[in-house]
C-alpha cells in the first residue's frame, strides 16, 4: 500500500495509481455533492466575508445605485453599508478553504466595477471567517454584528 493523503491508502496498481510523472487531475466539488470517502476538508464550507473598500468621494446616490446593482447581479450579498468615500459588503461564500473564499472576495470589487458602476475604490480590508467562528462571535456578543437588515444601507 502507498500513502496518498494522510489517513488514506491505495494499493499499488489499484485505483488511484499513476505512472511516474503523470499529474493527478484536479476536481472540484459541486454544491450539494455528498461526501463519499476522502476527507471532510475537501467539501465546500460556508465562509462569512466582510469586504471593505474606500477611495475618493463619489456621489452617495451613485454609490447606492452601484451597490444595489451589485446585489441584484449577485443575490448572495447579504448587506452593504456605504458612505461617499467607503463601503462595506458582507456575504456568505461557499468554498473549500479560506484561501479560495478570500481569492473570490478579492476579485469581487474589481471584476464588477464596470458592470455595476462601482466607484474606482481600493480594497482596504478583508475578513473571512468560518461559520462556527461567526456563530461563536455573535453568541458572545462580539463582531461581526449579524448582517441585518439585509440590503443596501448608508452608514449611520
Amino acid at each position: 500500500m502507498r500513502r496518498v493523503r494522510p489517513g488514506t491508502t491505495v494499493p499499488h496498481g489499484g485505483r488511484g495509481s499513476r505512472a511516474a510523472g503523470e499529474e493527478r487531475a484536479l476536481t472540484s466539488v459541486a454544491a450539494g455533492d455528498r461526501h463519499r470517502g476522502g476527507e471532510a476538508r475537501d467539501l465546500p464550507r460556508l465562509w462569512h466575508v466582510t469586504l471593505s473598500v474606500s477611495g475618493e468621494p463619489a456621489p452617495v446616490a451613485d454609490v447606492r445605485r452601484a451597490l444595489e446593482q451589485l446585489a441584484h447581479d449577485h443575490p448572495f450579498l447579504l448587506t452593504s453599508r456605504y458612505a461617499d468615500d467607503h463601503a462595506e459588503i458582507r456575504y456568505w461564500e461557499e468554498a473549500r478553504d479560506l484561501h479560495d473564499a478570500a481569492a473570490v472576495a478579492l476579485r469581487l470589487w474589481g471584476e464588477h466595477r464596470r458592470t455595476a458602476g462601482l466607484p474606482p475604490w481600493e480594497i482596504v480590508g478583508l475578513e473571512v471567517i468560518d461559520r462556527a467562528t461567526y456563530r461563536s462571535r455573535v453568541a458572545a456578543g462580539h463582531g461581526p454584528v449579524p448582517a441585518t437588515p439585509v440590503g443596501v444601507h448608508p452608514f449611520p
